[in-house]
């Protein structure tokens, strides 16, 4: 059996289609496709069905399913043997945009620094990433995952407050107390389009909705800076924002966590395990840097 066709089968399986595979892979889905037939030629079993939704495993590709993961650790074992100890390859990390945006580069700076083999993919969405079918190596989360097999690491606590602009705030009385930001124009996320529990921020101003909302981290902070209102940011994006000040920051302040996610099987992976670490050390350093800077500044 080709180890490769085994990779080819097992990206198959956690994309569940020949076109996303091959984009991960590299390749063509003709040729994706053309791969797995030979591996079912040579194994004489039907390992996917053809499905309006794409491709589903058949019990005879779910019975492959952790026979290949064992070879895929295997092989990341044997490539980790070589590197003489620096970390190389690719790793795609997931994270919220706020974390993407204001984190992640500073991180993905360092790591690369200390790892000149090391290559970083960053996606930043505003959802949930689907580990199961490796859209990611690994994934900072907003909450704890209450279901799933996921390996799961606390990172780090982070700040929040309200703030405006500082020409928004001139233009406006003084904001001495909750009662004072009626009549102030809010910004915050869309809604129906909150992914997640911990980011409905809006009712603990006191605000009943956002007259500017988007589902983008970083938008708002752009309406932000342009004055359009006031709204609740993370500490450590106010110093990429010049001019944007917290306000009422002992009436308003908020908590919450960051998690990294990984698929369980790959704690077997000492590469994976080194990589976690540091992304998480950094993530909690950096943290604590740029909330130091916003305390600096009172």
């Amino acid at each position: 059996m080709d180890w490769d066709d085994l990779r080819i089968f097992l990206t198959v399986a956690r994309e569940e289609s020949l076109s996303r595979a091959g984009r991960r892979l590299g390749m063509d889905a003709s040729t994706v496709g053309r791969r797995v037939a030979r591996l079912e030629t040579a194994l004489g079993r039907v390992l996917f069905a053809k499905t309006p939704q794409g491709y589903a495993v058949t019990p005879e590709g779910a019975a492959l399913v952790p026979h290949a993961e064992a070879a895929e650790v295997a092989a990341q074992a044997a490539a980790e043997a070589l590197t003489q100890g620096g970390l190389t390859g690719q790793l795609r990390i997931g994270a919220p945009d706020g974390c993407a945006n204001y984190l992640m580069p500073q991180l993905a700076a360092r790591l690369m620094d200390e790892h000149p083999g090391l290559e970083i993919q960053i996606v930043a969405l505003p959802r949930v990433f689907n580990l199961s079918r490796r859209e990611a190596d690994m994934a900072i989360a907003v909450s704890r995952p209450q279901t799933g097999r996921a390996a799961i690491q606390k990172i780090a606590d982070y700040r929040l407050h309200l703030a405006g602009h500082a020409d928004y705030l001139d233009r406006h009385p003084p904001i001495l107390g909750p009662a004072d930001l009626r009549g102030h124009r809010m910004i915050g996320y869309i809604p129906e389009m909150i992914f997640d529990r911990e980011l409905d921020y809006l009712s603990e101003t006191g605000a009943d909705h956002a007259a500017l909302s988007s589902n983008s981290v970083s938008v708002q902070m752009q309406a932000i800076r342009a004055g359009a209102g006031l709204g609740i940011v993370h500490d450590f994006a106010i110093p990429f924002a010049p001019g944007v000040r917290r306000v009422l920051t002992d009436r308003i302040a908020l908590t919450r966590s960051f998690w990294l996610l990984r698929p369980a099987d790959d704690r077997r992976s000492a590469r994976l395990n080194r990589l976690a670490e540091a992304v998480a050390l950094g993530l909690r350093r950096e943290v604590a840097r740029l909330e130091a800077l916003v305390d600096a500044q009172g």
